[in-house]
């Protein structure tokens, strides 16, 4: 927890994951809610799109639409932008309020990447609508479990959980994903100081170390 300075309250850290598909995000949240819990520090996680019962149902809607009827950018922008606002206000703002650190499963870098940099929509347009859904909130720290694309999909394709679900995002050609993955890293060089490059080609409890070195420096 960190004291915010107004009347010694003190509020929860809050983490995010972000990166391109097969990244190891999942993974890796779970690892940090263990290390962190273990610590004796009360942490929740969570994801988006999704994160509460409405929200979750917008996620089913975005990524797994496959109708005759086509999504446009723009739809899905905004029901992105729609899903992170009831998570925000109903699960993540509370929990962070009540000292409860939250890691989040992707927060708007995710939508600057794919909306923007993979779906061409303006980027100030995005921002703009990111600022607006998350009540302004910003992560106090993201980690981006960096990937080659073709490295990611070699992970997704043994991944059983997701095993013949269809997915709008994951079902877009290789050229899409490295646009996300360029614009991740576009989004690191801008604000060093928030997104942390974590190399996600490695073993897990390799990448796992790397983010318990930086993440406990927030709960000092």
């Amino acid at each position: 927890m960190t004291n915010d300075g107004k009347n010694g309250v003190k509020h929860g850290i809050f983490i995010t994951f972000e990166g391109p598909e097969g990244a190891g995000k999942s993974t890796q949240v779970a690892l940090l809610l263990e290390h962190l819990r273990q610590k004796g520090i009360p942490a929740a996680a969570t994801r988006e799109p999704g994160g509460t019962v409405l929200a979750e149902k917008i996620r089913d809607v975005v990524k797994g639409h496959d109708g005759a009827e086509k999504m446009h950018p723009e739809t899905e922008l905004l029901l992105m932008e729609a899903a992170r606002s009831q998570h925000v206000r109903e699960f993540i703002l509370p929990r962070l309020e009540q000292g409860v650190s939250v890691i989040c499963d992707r927060f708007f870098d995710s939508t600057v990447a794919y909306q923007g940099g993979a779906r061409g929509i303006d980027r100030a347009d995005i921002v703009q609508l990111n600022e607006f859904a998350a009540a302004k909130l910003v992560p106090d720290v993201t980690f981006l479990l960096d990937i080659a694309p073709e490295a990611g999909f070699a992970r997704t394709r043994d991944r059983v959980e997701t095993a013949g679900k269809f997915d709008r995002f994951e079902a877009e050609k290789i050229e899409f994903h490295r646009k996300v993955r360029g614009c991740f890293l576009e989004l690191a060089s801008a604000e060093p100081g928030r997104v942390k490059v974590i190399d996600a080609a490695r073993d897990p409890q390799a990448v796992h170390s790397d983010i318990v070195r930086i993440a406990d420096g927030f709960f000092v």
